[in-house]
This record gives C-alpha cells, sequence and structure tokens, in this order.
C-alpha cells in the first residue's frame, strides 16, 4: 500500500484548490499492479471542477488499464476524507464490491480502511445492463 500513499501524497501536491482550500489526493491500482494519481481540480465555475478519483481513474484508463484493485485517498490534515458519492459510483464503474479504499492523512498514515461496498451498499454497475 505504500506506493499508492506515495502517489496520492504527490497527487495532492498538485491539486488546485484555490476556492475551497481543501486539497485531495488519490491513487489507485490497475490489474496490472500499476499505480495511478489524480488530484482534486476546482474551477471558478464550481460544478465545472473534479475530484482526485475520477482524475486517477481517467490516469488508470489512459495507461491501459481497466480495472480499479485498490484505492488511497487523502484530504487536508488528520481528517477522514472518503469518496463522495459521485466518486463512489465513478469507482464502482472500474471496481468490485470488495476493492479496499484506504483513507489516509495527508502525511500518508492509515485513518480507516473500508471495501466499495461499504461505502457504497446495493450499487448499480455494469452487470447490472447486461
Amino acid at each position: 500500500m505504500q506506493d499508492l500513499v506515495k502517489a496520492a501524497i504527490a497527487a495532492r501536491a498538485k491539486a488546485h484548490a484555490p476556492y475551497s482550500k481543501f486539497f485531495v489526493g488519490a491513487a489507485m491500482r490497475d490489474e496490472h499492479g500499476h499505480v495511478h494519481g489524480g488530484c482534486n481540480i476546482e474551477n471558478a465555475a464550481y460544478p465545472q471542477g473534479w475530484c482526485a478519483e475520477p482524475s486517477a481513474i481517467s490516469h488508470l484508463i489512459m495507461a491501459g488499464g481497466t480495472k480499479v484493485t485498490e484505492v488511497v485517498v487523502m484530504g487536508n490534515g488528520d481528517t477522514l476524507c472518503t469518496p463522495c458519492g459521485g466518486c463512489r459510483q465513478k469507482i464502482r464503474e472500474f471496481a468490485k464490491g470488495d476493492v479496499k479504499i484506504h483513507c489516509c492523512t495527508e502525511s500518508g498514515a492509515l485513518i480507516q480502511t473500508f471495501t466499495l461496498d461499504q461505502l457504497l451498499p446495493a450499487s448499480f454497475g455494469p452487470e447490472n445492463l447486461t
């Protein structure tokens, strides 16, 4: 998990959060074992910004990954920062319910680990459309 933590710390350092001052970093491991980081990027037109998790998913897809197998998310200080509802659904598109989502402090210390099913119970995913 330490490689994910390092990638999330590096991504968080690049976050663009001039309005909220809430800097978020995320990192995801794909099915090939590669790590992909992402940060939140705010926009003056608030709904136009995006969260760290879809930023990491974008990197994962662009690198040829198709599955998320593990996630780290961190916000400011020692505050628990879990993916928002929209990000939980975005992760669900590429992850199974047993995927672990580790929530860390901004320094990388583990606060709590959840499964995606714990954060998004009875979820709707790609298999619901087959």
